[in-house]
């Protein structure tokens, strides 16, 4: 049997050095489904070169738009897109494959697409997705498995979202774009993806206000423009990064950030006793000293702590001098990682939703397998900071959100290789 990529890390060396963070892929996915409501050319500046965008790229193609990589830029034109079935071998494996509902339905007024994928971390109902629409009067139905829309009736409206879904927010503000009278979203996210997605359409020529609050308004618009876009930069793979120097020990530079995007991420390294230095578009972090223990930390929407910075945090916390406590507010099966940081010596125990975390002075490096993005990233984390030599297995699930991250973290000092 051949083995899959996996990474082997030698770790106990320090980090050191400067380095880019490039466009986020929780903007980049939404933008590029974003482009089907367009019939013009358009360049998205900086993508990462990561499975998810490029599983996204497939969709395009799948439905007749031509999508491709140009350097570090993607370039997408719909113009030709078929709003035709777009099956479950390109759905199946990104979530995000939902954002297509929208776009295809503001602009074709039909839609078939199969049920969404992505990691196994706990429910991710699109019911909100679903009541949304049916509040824009759009006839869905389920039919083999599929998702079925009948746009024909599609108007404004006012939704109420039961909770500040950040997919639901961007999937019912694409739907409104093309569509008469004006769509307002009520209890809408706040995440800066949101914001960014909104600078998007209105850079294409949309009509959208309120991102970054509670209510969300689209005017609808007869078409869109095209032109190159800049997305905001990934704020989830820069506090990882942070994590992984407060975890190994250096002093890391990372630009092209905004460090007012990820707050509630640099609060909590500064609790735990790092300096921190920011700029408009920079955060430093020096990690001299074991991190301190946090007494608690609850993930929450946006401007609360990210849940998809919890498993990086976790791990670093196993390291601290103390007791922390994680709870996970958003998904249920969230801490399955943990079991592979027991393999390395830490000492965690986890209720529900709660992880019980007791420092140790150090973690051994072991045999890993990584089961979801965030969980993969924090065995990363874990592994840079164990002196001696630990394999991650599951690497395909890592590579959904960070580009090849054994070049990025061998560019900072870190032994590192994939194999």
């Amino acid at each position: 049997m051949v083995r899959m990529e996996h990474l082997v890390i030698n770790g106990g060396r320090k980090l050191s050095g400067i380095l880019e963070i490039k466009s986020a892929k929780n903007s980049v996915l939404p933008i590029i489904a974003c482009c089907i409501m367009s019939k013009e050319d358009i360049l998205i500046k900086n993508s990462p070169k990561i499975s998810d965008v490029n599983n996204m790229l497939n969709i395009i193609r799948s439905i007749g738009g031509k999508a491709k990589f140009d350097g570090n830029d993607v370039y997408i034109n719909c113009r030709e897109v078929n709003p035709v079935l777009v099956d479950s071998n390109l759905t199946g494996g990104i979530r995000s494959s939902i954002f297509i509902l929208g776009p295809i339905l503001g602009r074709f007024r039909r839609a078939r697409i199969s049920y969404p994928g992505g990691c196994d971390i706990g429910l991710r109902p699109i019911d909100l997705h679903i009541s949304g629409l049916k509040t824009l009067n759009v006839d869905v139905s389920e039919q083999s498995g599929m998702i079925v829309c009948d746009g024909g009736n599609l108007s404004g409206g006012v939704v109420n979202l039961d909770f500040p879904s950040v997919g639901a927010t961007e999937n019912l503000m694409m739907a409104g774009v093309l569509t008469k009278g004006r769509t307002v979203i009520r209890n809408a996210a706040r995440e800066p993806e949101i914001i960014d997605l909104q600078n998007f359409i209105n850079f294409l020529g949309g009509n959208v206000a309120g991102a970054g609050s509670d209510t969300i308004v689209v005017n609808g618009v007869g078409k869109l423009g095209g032109g190159a876009y800049n997305p905001v930069s990934d704020r989830i793979v820069a506090g990882t990064y942070l994590a992984a120097c407060a975890a190994a020990g250096g002093d890391v530079t990372l630009t092209n950030v905004k460090p007012n995007t990820f707050y509630s991420v640099i609060e909590k390294f500064a609790r735990a006793g790092f300096s921190l230095k920011e700029t408009n578009s920079s955060v430093r972090i020096i990690a001299s000293t074991r991190p301190k223990a946090i007494r608690k930390i609850e993930t929450q929407p946006f401007p609360g702590f990210p849940t998809d910075m919890q498993a990086q945090m976790t791990a670093l916390l196993s390291l601290a001098d103390g007791s922390s406590i994680m709870v996970e507010n958003l998904f249920e099966s969230r801490f399955k990682y943990t079991m592979q940081l027991i393999k390395m010596g830490a000492d965690i125990t986890v209720k529900d939703r709660v992880a019980m975390i007791k420092g140790v002075k150090e973690l051994s490096p072991a045999v890993l397998r990584a089961d979801d993005l965030r969980g993969g990233a924090a065995l990363v984390i874990a592994a840079l900071s164990a002196k001696g030599v630990s394999e991650i297995d599951g690497l395909h699930h890592i590579d959904r959100g960070y580009c090849k991250i054994e070049d990025d973290l061998k560019s900072l000092g870190a032994d590192i290789v994939r194999k």
